[in-house]
């Protein structure tokens, strides 16, 4: 396998209008952050060299939220579909051997989902590779028509799917990993021939297979981590699913949660071994909780540090403070720093 420079397309240009907001989508925050922070955050923790955001809708605000990250901007004045917007990041994708496109709503993807895709397509020397899933309900997304290798032959919007093709649950996630000279000139020939009157993403795939190439499919079978955030019952989901990845890793580390459905840590706080917390905890900025503390029902410690031993009573409140080691809290207590 010979080492080849990847570049991801992130697409951030949308409004969101199923948010029901006036806030760009990609904005909105899950677990201490804007859903495009943990596409990002993804991404950069890939073999990816270099990332290109394609921006429209309030794109200084979006910018302005990305300002600690290193990126190319990429700037869609009109909204003209996904197509359109891959194209726009042509000149930015200079030097790139390989483009892997993905979309700024997908807060759950994992970089390790991500380097597998990339590995395969590397190693079978594929000029597109697709992410797909299989779905329980796939009504509303692109099926994957394949062939009797598993090759994807097309891709069939909803809309234009036949009742059998409809019973298909392999679903397009829209995570694409395409040749950038093909990627480029496959986009040249899509044209806006749909109802939308807009150059669709998924046209490649058609132009790939016209011209004789194998499309490589890459299934991910946990279809939680891959699916797009398009309202606010998604985004309440995809909360609770990073929360709960979180707190698996610090129950692995040898904390004792009795609810962790209701415990809240943000990734920048500490928490020792033997600790014990119980249920609606929250443990939020950069705080530190030392070994063999406990943390009764509704805890709130803020930027707080917690010493070793302590016995902290419900519904009490630590702001920018500093709790001393052994310390018995009474409950309902409120310090600040």
């Amino acid at each position: 396998m010979s080492r080849k420079k990847v570049t991801a397309v992130i697409l951030a240009a949308g409004k969101g209008t199923r948010m029901k907001s006036n806030k760009a989508k990609v904005l909105h925050e899950l677990f201490f952050k804007p859903m495009l922070h943990h596409v990002l955050d993804s991404v950069m923790s890939t073999s990816i060299t270099q990332t290109a955001i394609i921006v429209g809708h309030q794109q200084e605000r979006v910018l302005e939220s990305l300002k600690t990250y290193n990126f190319t901007p990429v700037y869609q004045e009109e909204q003209l579909g996904t197509g359109h917007a891959v194209r726009c990041a042509e000149k930015a994708c200079d030097g790139a051997d390989q483009i892997m496109i993905l979309c700024g709503d997908t807060p759950l993807i994992r970089p390790e989902t991500l380097q597998a895709m990339i590995k395969k397509h590397l190693l079978n020397n594929a000029v597109i590779s697709l992410m797909t899933t299989q779905l329980d309900n796939p009504f509303g997304y692109g099926r994957i028509i394949s062939d009797e290798y598993d090759y994807i032959k097309q891709i069939v919007e909803q809309k234009d799917a036949t009742a059998q093709q409809r019973l298909i649950n392999e679903i397009n996630t829209g995570i694409y990993l395409v040749e950038r000279n093909f990627l480029f000139s496959a986009l040249r020939h899509v044209g806006t021939d749909n109802s939308q009157k807009e150059i669709y993403l998924t046209d490649i795939v058609q132009i790939a297979a016209n011209a004789g190439y194998k499309i490589l499919k890459f299934r991910h079978n946990r279809e939680v981590d891959v699916l797009g955030v398009n309202s606010r019952v998604e985004l309440a989901k995809a909360h609770q699913e990073l929360q709960m990845r979180h707190n698996q890793d610090v129950m692995l580390s040898g904390v004792t949660m009795h609810s962790p459905q209701t415990t809240l840590i943000s990734p920048d706080s500490t928490i020792g071994k033997d600790c014990l917390l119980e249920s609606g905890v929250q443990i939020t900025g950069n705080s530190v909780v030392h070994p063999g503390s406990f943390l009764a029902t509704g805890v709130v410690v803020d930027n707080s540090t917690v010493g070793t031993g302590c016995h902290v009573g419900a519904h009490s409140v630590l702001q920018n403070y500093t709790l001393a080691e052994a310390t018995e809290l009474p409950p309902l207590s409120c310090k600040q720093g």
